[in-house]
C-alpha cells in the first residue's frame, strides 16, 4: 500500500506545514498529494481527507488526520520526535498541545504568507499578547532544556519544533516585538534544512494558487 500524505498549499497552510515537518523528521516514505487551498472552504481538501482538513496521512494501513496526532504517530516509528528524558517530554508535549489548541488570535490577525511581507501588521492587542505568551514558552523551555543547540530542546530539532515552526514563519512575516532569544530561535528554525525546502516548494507553487485575502492585508 502506496503511503499519501495530502497537504494544503504550502504558501499558507500552517498545519500542513506542522505534519508535514513531522512525517519528514521521522523518516517515513509517503507520496506527497497538494490539495489547493480554497479559503475556508475547501471541497477539494473535503474529497480526500476524512475530517475535511488537511494534514491527512495514509500510511501502512493507519488513517491519521491532525497534525499533533501525525506527530505521535510518526513518534512511534522514530520516538526521537520527542525527548528521551521524561520531564523534557512531558514539557514538549504541553507546549504542543498548547500551541495546537491555542494562540487563535494569532493566527487571525497574522496569517501564515510565505511570501509576503506584512511587517508592523497585525499587531493587535489580542494579537501581541499570544505573541507575548510564544515567546514566553519559547525562553523558559530554552532556558530549561535547550543548552547546547539552537532549538527549544537543545541540539534536535523535534516535534515541538515542528509544531512551532509556522509561528517562526508568521513572525518573519508580521515582524511583532520579539526577546533576543526569540528572535535567534527564528533564525535557526529558518535556517533548518527541512523548513528551508517549505520554503523552497512553496516558492515553486502556480500563482493561480494565491488567495486574494491573504495577498492584500492592510
Amino acid at each position: 500500500m502506496t503511503a499519501k500524505l495530502y497537504l494544503g498549499t504550502r504558501r499558507y497552510s500552517s498545519w500542513s506545514m506542522r505534519g508535514w515537518l513531522a512525517v519528514k523528521l521521522a523518516g517515513l516514505e509517503a507520496e506527497e498529494i497538494t490539495v489547493p487551498l480554497a479559503g475556508g472552504n475547501s471541497p477539494a481538501v473535503k474529497a480526500v481527507s476524512p475530517s475535511g482538513t488537511v494534514p491527512y496521512l495514509e500510511h501502512e494501513g493507519a488513517r491519521v488526520w491532525e497534525s499533533l496526532a501525525i506527530a505521535e504517530y510518526c513518534a512511534e516509528i522514530n520516538p526521537a520526535l520527542w525527548p528521551a528524558e521524561r520531564i523534557a517530554r512531558a514539557h514538549a508535549r504541553a507546549i504542543a498541545a498548547e500551541m495546537h489548541a491555542g494562540f487563535r488570535n494569532l493566527r487571525l490577525a497574522m496569517p501564515m504568507n510565505l511570501g509576503r511581507d506584512y511587517a508592523g501588521l497585525g499587531q493587535t492587542p489580542e494579537a501581541l499578547a499570544d505573541v507575548a505568551r510564544v515567546d514566553t514558552l519559547w525562553v523558559q523551555t530554552r532556558e530549561a532544556f535547550g543548552a547546547g543547540g539552537p532549538y527549544l530542546f537543545g541540539t534536535g530539532f523535534n516535534a515541538a519544533d515542528a509544531m512551532f515552526a509556522p509561528i517562526v514563519a508568521r513572525f518573519i512575516t508580521f515582524a511583532p516585538p520579539l526577546s533576543a532569544v526569540a528572535r535567534d530561535y527564528c533564525a535557526a528554525v529558518r535556517a533548518h534544512k527541512l523548513v528551508a525546502k517549505w520554503y523552497e516548494q512553496a516558492a515553486q507553487e502556480p500563482v493561480s494558487w494565491q488567495l486574494e485575502k491573504y495577498e492584500t492585508l492592510a
